[in-house]
């Protein structure tokens, strides 16, 4: 079959009009691709940034966490500086403070009276004979004690109770007597002749003197207080006689019972009241020894 140009150009234009009408919408295509890539690539970038941003902010509030714990902490030495400088100039400032002074070491000294008189038989070797007659009941004693301080609360059991032990001794005297049966003088009888032998250098007396030395426990009351009473209730006594008993004994041990007061005069000097029963288990070979103190003290705590 022949063409004709007529036919062939007309094919041509179709043909061209195809290809035109084509092109734009793959141009199109092509267009809104790269554009959705770039908007994609954009949005990446983007969070990326986002992402970079937070942990930036992230970074910087534990940064501004840790300065703020910092600060404080130094906050709170510094004022515990201060506060440790100010309590050492204040204690650099007030005057030393004294402690409290709880033992106590005294003289004492007053009347004394014993149950029973020295002279109680008329044996040879007796009070009433050959050692002393002494009738005497009465006499005077002087001595010291020492107070040692255990605690202030009776060991748990009673606040402002003090707890001591006392440490004393004391000299007594009642008087004197005679010491033999004849004017200071012992008569024996020999068989050819008389002899005379002389006591005590002709003197023929003797003075009834005692010591005692006590070990007790001590009660004071009302601690802090500058009147204080005493109790002793029941303490030690270890007894020495200066003229033999019967049996030429001079030692036995007994009891003593206690009570008292005190007053803190000035600055731990204390005067102080003092009365009590000595009461013995047994006599001394035959001498009564029991007896009641009345006096007072003066004491210096320490």
């Amino acid at each position: 079959m022949t063409l004709n140009k007529t036919q062939l150009a007309l094919g041509i234009a179709a043909a061209t009009l195809s290809m035109a009408m084509v092109a734009p919408a793959q141009a199109a295509d092509n267009k809104a691709e790269r554009v959705a890539d770039a908007a994609a690539r954009k949005a990446e970038a983007l969070e990326l940034q986002m992402q970079q941003m937070a942990d930036q902010m992230a970074a910087m509030q534990a940064e501004l966490g840790r300065v703020k714990s910092a600060s404080a902490q130094t906050s709170t030495e510094s004022a515990k500086v201060q506060e440790l400088d100010h309590w050492m100039a204040s204690m650099k400032s007030a005057p030393a403070a004294s402690t409290s002074k709880d033992n106590l070491v005294a003289v004492r000294g007053g009347w004394s009276k014993l149950d029973h008189a020295r002279a109680n038989s008329n044996s040879v070797l007796t009070d009433g004979g050959l050692l002393s007659n002494n009738t005497n009941a009465d006499g005077y004693y002087f001595g010291g004690a020492f107070d040692f301080n255990v605690n202030n609360d009776l060991f748990g059991l009673m606040d402002d109770t003090s707890f001591m032990i006392e440490f004393g001794f004391e000299y007594a005297e009642y008087g004197t007597g005679a010491n033999t049966l004849t004017n200071g003088t012992l008569t024996a009888l020999q068989t050819s002749n008389s002899q005379t032998i002389a006591l005590n250098g002709h003197n023929g007396t003797s003075t009834d003197a005692r010591l005692r030395i006590n070990a007790s426990p001590k009660i004071k009351f009302m601690h802090g207080s500058k009147f204080r009473p005493w109790l002793i209730p029941v303490g030690l006594d270890v007894n020495i006689l200066g003229v033999p008993s019967n049996a030429v004994s001079v030692l036995n041990a007994g009891m003593n019972f206690g009570a008292g007061a005190e007053y803190d005069l000035f600055r731990g000097i204390v005067i102080g009241a003092d009365t009590r029963y000595h009461y013995m288990t047994s006599k001394i070979d035959g001498t009564p020894n029991n007896g009641f103190t009345a006096g007072g003290y003066v004491g210096f705590k320490f």
